[in-house]
């Protein structure tokens, strides 16, 4: 399932959703995740989450009657897609701590 790199907000999303969320639940969750480095405007988010459900990364849950928060969770394709981009990401960390770990200083 080869595929372009995820954005920090799409891969933190889709990390958020392993459990259901509303959206200003994901928003907390992404900042905490990336220590506040990583900041979600309800815009951009919605229309990401828009963009997950078209792809069928990510499931919009039946809305509960009695809140007007709609929650999302991750699907079994989303979670191929995370694990995907989790293996990416770490062959870079391990390729540039092989690097790093063997050269020498000046």
């Amino acid at each position: 399932m080869s595929q372009q790199a995820l954005t920090e907000a799409v891969y933190y999303i889709l990390l958020s959703l392993k459990t259901p969320l509303h959206g200003y639940g994901i928003i907390q969750n992404v900042s905490e995740l990336s220590h506040g480095r990583v900041k979600l405007a309800a815009g951009t988010l919605y229309g990401a989450l828009n963009t997950l459900v078209e792809k069928g990364w990510i499931d919009a849950l039946p809305e509960n009657p009695e809140s007007r928060k709609k929650e999302y969770v991750i699907t079994s394709g989303g979670k191929a897609v995370l694990a995907e981009e989790y293996a990416r990401l770490k062959e870079l960390v391990d390729n540039g701590k092989a690097l790093m770990d063997h050269t020498e200083e000046l």
